[in-house]
């Protein structure tokens, strides 16, 4: 994906972004997440994926629409159907017999009962909450501005989509692996659910 991990990043903002996206960030110098990009359908900026007994679903935070122009950093989060509900009952359902939902579900279902203004730090919000239970120290900050082509950071901002997942990923247990092999990149959430302590250690294979 890139030569040297050892380099400063730019990422998109991302919904409990895919391993990959976290590998990327645990070998990170540093981090910078793009807010001034312009949201597109269809990319981990407001959706995730997850494993379920029934194989891969898609998580997809809905947005207000406002424009076809509209700044990551100034898009809403819409409230008109109970997704936060449906989110949370997926999520629980698919990692409840995982050896550790138990162990961090009290870290992620706040997220899923109180209301946040603005994607951006909805998706920030939850990010620290991973770099915390992982173990990543990367310093990460937002954008200032929008560069086309910074020269001075590895650009990732549209390295990581879930029309073609890396497939490369280092295997690691799955709840439902028997049944479907296992699956990789999904979201950082099956790899922290079913791994636990051993994240960080994954993520640096």
């Amino acid at each position: 994906m890139i030569d040297n991990m050892a380099d400063r990043l730019l990422l998109s903002s991302a919904y409990l972004a895919p391993v990959s996206y976290y590998r990327a960030l645990a070998c990170g110098a540093d981090a910078q997440v793009e807010q001034y990009d312009h949201y597109h359908k269809q990319t981990y900026r407001n959706r995730c994926r997850i494993m379920t007994g029934n194989g891969v679903m898609e998580l997809s935070v809905p947005v207000v629409k406002s424009g076809n122009k509209v700044a990551v950093k100034d898009l809403r989060i819409a409230y008109v159907e109970s997704w936060q509900q449906v989110h949370w009952r997926a999520i629980a359902s698919a990692y409840n017999s995982s050896p550790f939902f138990e162990y961090y579900r009290d870290d992620f279902e706040p997220f899923f009962t109180k209301k946040t203004e603005f994607l951006i730090d909805f998706n920030m919000g939850l990010m620290e909450v991973v770099n915390q239970l992982v173990g990543i120290k990367t310093p990460i900050s937002l954008t200032s501005e929008y560069v086309p082509s910074p020269l001075d950071r590895v650009d990732l901002r549209e390295n990581f989509s879930p029309k073609s997942p890396n497939a490369s990923e280092t295997p690691y247990y799955q709840v439902f692996d028997q049944k479907f092999g296992f699956v990789p990149d999904l979201s950082i959430l099956d790899l922290l659910f079913n791994m636990g302590p051993e994240s960080l250690l994954v993520l640096r294979k």
